[in-house]
């Protein structure tokens, strides 16, 4: 029996950070919130991803500020933020303490529900971030990091989804980052997703590729839950299919939205002078709103394409571009054949580059190509290539247990380390994941606060002449 498909709005996360680099600030959000809260949406996703960093250490604002700004604005709606597993928002494992703290604040501030991923798939580095909103009850929703590759078969996810669910989660999102899903497969995929679980299944995915929109359509009418769309401004491209392409899509169907087009429509009037404002300055660049085919035929993500045009400029060698794409696929199965998503997507495609640009097979192995291989990010699908393992980290012994089980815990030293600048319980965790950026930010921080208590201070002696 089909039923009213739902809608995660992405405009204040994942569609910004898809198009803009993560650019907008709280200050642009915050005027068009009681309109968007009226919509009816299934959730807003507005924090986590980069929005973290971009804040501390671009727009000099505080993200646990943002959050709670965002709460107190929408008071209908449901707040989505994404996680990466044991990783958190930064790109090292924490112990499992910082994780729990996280979780813990994350949900206190106003997050209903938690997106977690992990780049490799590796389940026992979601368990304590499933267990930490479960213990806030909070939603917790597991994404599995879609991918290509003979090990990704249609069991494989069938299976995962078993195991997610008995780990206690609330729900499963189909991540598809790169724009990968065709939309025959999106039916099969979906389909088998129905068997292995009861739970409710999300679909994420990016229109990098230009099947999202028919990929969306297919899956749900193979019975996907909810989907992930962005206001037209800052839809399409890198970014999701356009919320109101989906809602007119499904409109007078047996999965119709009941979303209203009217509000819609003064929503997209407001971002829009942002994305002509975005193209004006270059934040959004022309070429990320178009489709990429290469990404369908090399099976890599849109931002990991441009980071390779950019790392092989700085070499002086745009002329091997297909070299490296070719290789990119040989380093993946070296490496165990992971998701290409952050932080696997750029540690294969540096390793590509290097590859190439020495004329010899890791004659140069990066510290993160080293990580992977010693285990320290987790176990993926397929082994390692040993003899590359070899080559590249020798006879140190590789890790076979979750990685997060050889980490002492962290909170009580950073929160040493933090102790003078501290001034609510959530700088320590900024500081944990980001120690240099959020010392900058909350030095920035003192100084502004100094000027404004300086002003004060000047006003009331001018109201008050001596």
């Amino acid at each position: 029996m089909a039923k009213p498909i739902k809608i995660t709005e992405t405009v204040l996360r994942d569609a910004h950070q898809s198009l803009i680099a993560t650019r907008m600030s709280t200050e642009q959000m915050l005027p068009i919130i009681d309109k968007m809260d009226k919509v009816g949406y299934h959730s807003v996703e507005c924090w986590g991803g980069a929005t973290f960093d971009a804040s501390l250490r671009f727009l000099k604002e505080d993200p646990w500020e943002r959050l709670r700004k965002l709460r107190d604005g929408f008071k209908n709606t449901k707040l989505q933020m994404l996680f990466r597993g044991q990783n958190i928002l930064g790109y090292n494992h924490y112990s499992d303490d910082v994780v729990e703290y996280f979780v813990q604040k994350s949900i206190a501030n106003g997050i209903d529900i938690i997106r977690i991923f992990d780049c490799f798939n590796d389940l026992r580095n979601l368990e304590t971030a499933v267990k930490a909103a479960n213990k806030e009850n909070g939603h917790a929703q597991i994404a599995l990091s879609y991918t290509l590759g003979d090990a990704y078969t249609l069991d494989y996810w069938k299976e995962t989804a078993k195991k997610i669910e008995d780990m206690g989660a609330n729900s499963i999102c189909i991540k598809d980052m790169a724009g990968l899903l065709l939309p025959y497969k999106a039916t099969e995929l979906v389909e088998a997703l129905k068997e292995g679980t009861s739970l409710p299944i999300q679909l994420h995915t990016h229109y990098t590729s230009g099947v999202a929109s028919m990929t969306y359509l297919k899956a749900v009418e193979a019975g996907v839950d909810v989907i992930d769309t962005a206001m037209s401004p800052f839809a399409m491209g890198t970014s999701q299919p356009a919320t109101e392409v989906m809602v007119e899509t499904f409109k007078g169907t047996e999965y119709d939205t009941g979303l209203d087009q009217n509000l819609l429509a003064e929503i997209a009037d407001y971002f829009r002078p942002m994305q002509e404002d975005a193209l004006k300055t270059g934040l959004l660049n022309p070429k990320v709103m178009g489709v990429n085919i290469k990404t369908l035929l090399y099976q890599v993500p849109g931002g990991m394409l441009s980071n390779l045009v950019s790392q092989l400029k700085d070499f002086k060698a745009e002329d091997k571009y297909y070299d490296v794409l070719e290789e990119i696929p040989n380093v993946r199965k070296d490496f165990g054949e992971p998701p290409l998503v952050t932080p696997s997507s750029q540690i294969v495609g540096t390793q590509a580059v290097l590859n190439v640009i020495n004329g010899e097979r890791y004659k140069i192995a990066t510290k993160e190509s080293k990580k992977i291989l010693s285990g320290e990010f987790g176990q993926t699908i397929k082994p390692f290539n040993k003899e590359v393992q070899k080559k590249c980290i020798g006879d140190v012994e590789p890790i076979t247990c979750r990685p997060a089980d050889l980490i002492e815990p962290q909170l009580a030293k950073f929160e040493k380390e933090i102790a003078q600048y501290k001034q609510q319980d959530e700088d320590v965790l900024s500081y944990a994941l980001f120690p240099a950026v959020a010392t900058e930010f909350f030095k920035y921080r003192e100084a502004q606060q100094t000027k404004v208590d300086a002003n004060v201070a000047d006003n009331e002696n001018k109201a008050y002449p001596v």
